[in-house]
């Protein structure tokens, strides 16, 4: 489980290190984990510092099994609509809560980039 919650940069990060895992382990069951910040990949038309658009690897990842998840507290506090984010992002109640629950309950292991 990867934790994103800082923004582009450290998305950019972590859908690399995400793209290296699965090179060397391509079954391996993968959830990204998104609140604060680290949502704004996530919305339709977000780009990386570069201008490179975040949707093709987003699609390419979810192709691959990789599962985002956006934290609906995020959401309601930033006024933002789950129309506003990629349908390949899946909203979640809480984002710390689904860490927690992916670690506890499920046996994820935790990654931050």
């Amino acid at each position: 489980m990867y934790h994103v919650n800082e923004g582009v940069e450290q998305a950019s990060d972590a859908l690399r290190n995400i793209r290296n895992h699965l090179s060397v382990n391509p079954d391996a069951q993968i959830k990204v984990v998104t609140h604060a910040a680290g949502i704004d990949f996530l919305m339709q038309g977000a780009a990386d510092a570069n201008g490179n658009p975040f949707d093709i690897p987003v699609q390419e990842l979810e192709m691959q099994g990789v599962e985002f998840n956006v934290c609906a507290i995020t959401l309601k506090s930033r006024d933002i609509d789950q129309s506003e984010l990629m349908p390949e992002a899946h909203v979640v109640p809480s984002g710390v809560g689904e860490v927690a629950r992916l670690q506890a309950r499920e046996g994820f292991v935790y990654l931050k980039p």
